[in-house]
């Protein structure tokens, strides 16, 4: 059993923040983090998008459920561990570069063959995009995770030492910890989420998260924004 699920979306750049930080916390500790799928498209499957969320929002949210079906195509076919590097490379390609992120879901077909390039897999495994028979799969393990958390969050969801322990909405961060502070922070994390009567600390101030692809450099401090009910969402 892993110490840690980690349940991600590709198109949510706070997830790829927290996931450098848990790869992070792994690589000064044994530590083993088993990777899975949370589709914001389907968790937001019965929202108009137009009027609950910013222009460009729905195309993102959809670019994201195509890279997990590809996600889910790999593990059918090459086992689970591959879903750590392949998220690995996607989540460079998307954001560890100076363009801006892939909002409109234009680059999804280009990024998603140089990942599989990347991590050594076949390049034919590129057409699970559009494979709309992998949705089951995402979507059991998006309801998988907000059987355990509920409903009203987003990504990333973290359980910690499943199957019987705490799973949580989060940490959400804009800034990457140094390596001498990242074990010291998730200590912390973990023994919040250790108390079963924890739910919840919150504020909606976020900053734009230190990554190339939004403009903001190590050691700066990215556009402060208001997430008012936790998400983009314009209203509820």
């Amino acid at each position: 059993m892993p110490d840690l699920r980690f349940y991600f979306d590709p198109a949510c750049p706070f997830a790829w923040m927290t996931s450098k930080w848990v790869r992070t916390v792994q690589r000064r500790r044994a530590y083993e983090v088993e990777w899975r799928f949370v589709s914001l498209r389907l968790l937001n499957s019965h929202v108009d998008y137009d009027a609950h969320f910013p222009a460009g929002y729905e195309a993102g949210h959809t670019a994201g459920l195509r890279l997990l079906r590809l996600a889910a195509r790999v593990r059918e076919e090459q086992g689970p561990d591959v879903v750590a590097p392949l998220y690995e490379a996607l989540g460079r390609l998307l954001y560890e570069r100076t363009e801006q992120p892939d909002e409109g879901g234009s680059r999804t077909r280009a990024i998603a063959a140089e990942a599989l390039g990347a991590v050594g897999l076949p390049a034919r495994l590129v057409a699970a995009l559009d494979d709309e028979g992998l949705d089951a799969v995402v979507r059991a393990e998006t309801d998988e995770a907000l059987s355990l958390t509920g409903k009203d969050v987003g990504t990333p969801i973290l359980h910690f030492a499943p199957p019987e322990g705490t799973a949580l909405f989060g940490p959400v961060i804009s800034r990457l910890p140094a390596e001498d502070e990242a074990v010291a922070l998730w200590d912390h994390v973990v023994a919040l989420a250790a108390f079963p009567g924890f739910a919840e600390l919150k504020r909606s101030l976020r900053e734009r998260p230190q990554l190339p692809s939004f403009g903001v450099r190590t050691g700066e401090v990215g556009l402060v924004e208001d997430w008012h009910g936790g998400s983009r969402r314009l209203k509820r």
